[in-house]
C-alpha cells in the first residue's frame, strides 16, 4: 500500500511540472490502496486480472514493474506496453495483468472470457476484474454477472465503489445505494466490504476466491472506498481536487487512511516498529526515485510501424 501511494504522490508531483513529462491522461487511486493490496495478496502469479484507467494500484499489487509503470507514463520504449498505451493502457502478461480500459465497464466482459476459458480447460485459475461504481451502470456489468452466473465461472468482480463518477454523487446516478445486492439478482454471492481496512479486504476476497477454485462460481464485492483527488490530473475536469464535493466529506475519509490504519494496526500489535516503517519508506521512496530515473533516461518508441515495434 505504501508503494502505491508514494507512487502515486511522486506522479502528482511530476504531471503538472513543465516541461511536461507524463502528456497522458492519468487517473490517481489515492485513497484507494487497501483494495489491491488486499485482492492481489489472495492471487498467484497464475491468475488474471483485468483493470480500468484508474489501475496503476492493481498493476503494482498483482506484481507489476514500477521502472515499466513510469516509463509507460514517460511514453518510453522500456513501458510496460512499450510507451504506446500511457496510463490508461497498462499491461503485462508476464504478472497476470491483463490489461487496463478507457472505455467504462469495457473490461468486465474481458474477464468473463477469461474465467470461461479457466473452466473449460478444467483448471483452478481465478480471474479478477476491477471497476468502479460508474461501471455498475454499464449494460455490459449486468450480462456478465448474468453468464458469469449461469456458467459458474470462477470470477471475482470487485467494484472499488468511491461514491463519485467523475464529479456526479452515486445517488445521483443510481436509485439505491445497494451495489453488492444486485449480485442476488444474478444468484451469486454479494458482499459489502470496508475497502480501507487491507486486512478486511483479504480476508474476505481470500474466501471468496477459495469458493471460485473449488468450483462454487462468481462472486461481487462492493469495496466502499474514497479517492482523495479529482478524476483526472490537471485537466478541464477539475477547477480544484474537490471538484465540488464538500471539504468536511473529504476529511472525514482522509481520516480513515488505508495506509495510516494499517500503519497503526501493526504498531500497536507490535508487529513492526517505528524505525520498520521509516526504513520501508525510505527503500520505497529510492526505488521510486530510480523509476523515474529509469523513465527519464529511456528513449521514446521509434517512429515507423509501432504495432510490429509492440510486438503486437
Amino acid at each position: 500500500m505504501l508503494r502505491i501511494r508514494r507512487a502515486q504522490e511522486k506522479i502528482a508531483e511530476i504531471y503538472p511540472q513543465t516541461p511536461r513529462r507524463i502528456q497522458c491522461p492519468v487517473h490517481l487511486c489515492i485513497g484507494q490502496e487497501a483494495i489491491p493490496a488486499g485482492v492481489c495478496a489472495s492471487l498467484r502469479n497464475d491468475d488474471f486480472v483485468f483493470s480500468f484507467y484508474r489501475g496503476h494500484g492493481h498493476y503494482l499489487a498483482k506484481g507489476g514493474d514500477l521502472k515499466a509503470l513510469f516509463a509507460e507514463l514517460y511514453g518510453k520504449a522500456t513501458g510496460c506496453s512499450k510507451g504506446h498505451g500511457g496510463s490508461m493502457h497498462i499491461i503485462d502478461t508476464s504478472v497476470g495483468f491483463m490489461g487496463t480500459s478507457a472505455i467504462v465497464g469495457g473490461q468486465i466482459p474481458m474477464a468473463v472470457g477469461v474465467a470461461l476459458a479457466f473452466k473449460l480447460t478444467q483448471t483452478d485459475r481465478v480471474s479478477v476484474v476491477f471497476f468502479g461504481d460508474g461501471a455498475c451502470e454499464e449494460g455490459v456489468f449486468h450480462e456478465a454477472l448474468n453468464f458469469a452466473s449461469l456458467k459458474k465461472l470462477p470470477i471475482i468482480f470487485v467494484c472499488e465503489n468511491n461514491l463519485y463518477a467523475v464529479k456526479a454523487p452515486l445517488l445521483a446516478r443510481q436509485p439505491r445505494d445497494n451495489i453488492f445486492e444486485k449480485a442476488g439478482i444474478y444468484g451469486m454471492p454479494g458482499i459489502r466490504i470496508n475497502g480501507n481496512k487491507v486486512l478486511d479486504v483479504y480476508n474476505r476476497c481470500q474466501r471468496a476466491i477459495d469458493f471460485c477454485r473449488q468450483g462454487g462460481g462468481p462472486t461481487l464485492i462492493e469495496a466502499r472506498t474514497y479517492r482523495w483527488r479529482g478524476h483526472l490530473e490537471n485537466t478541464f475536469f477539475s477547477d480544484s481536487l474537490l471538484e465540488g464535493r464538500p471539504q468536511e466529506e473529504v476529511d472525514r475519509w482522509k481520516k480513515r487512511c488505508p495506509v495510516k490504519s494499517f500503519e497503526n494496526y501493526l504498531l500497536s500489535r507490535g508487529t513492526l516498529s517505528r524505525l520498520d516503517f521509516e526504513m520501508i519508506l525510505k527503500d520505497v521512496d529510492a526505488e521510486i526515485a530510480s523509476a523515474v530515473k529509469f523513465a527519464e533516461e529511456s528513449s521514446f518508441p521509434e517512429v515507423g510501424n509501432g504495432g510490429e515495434k509492440c510486438g503486437l
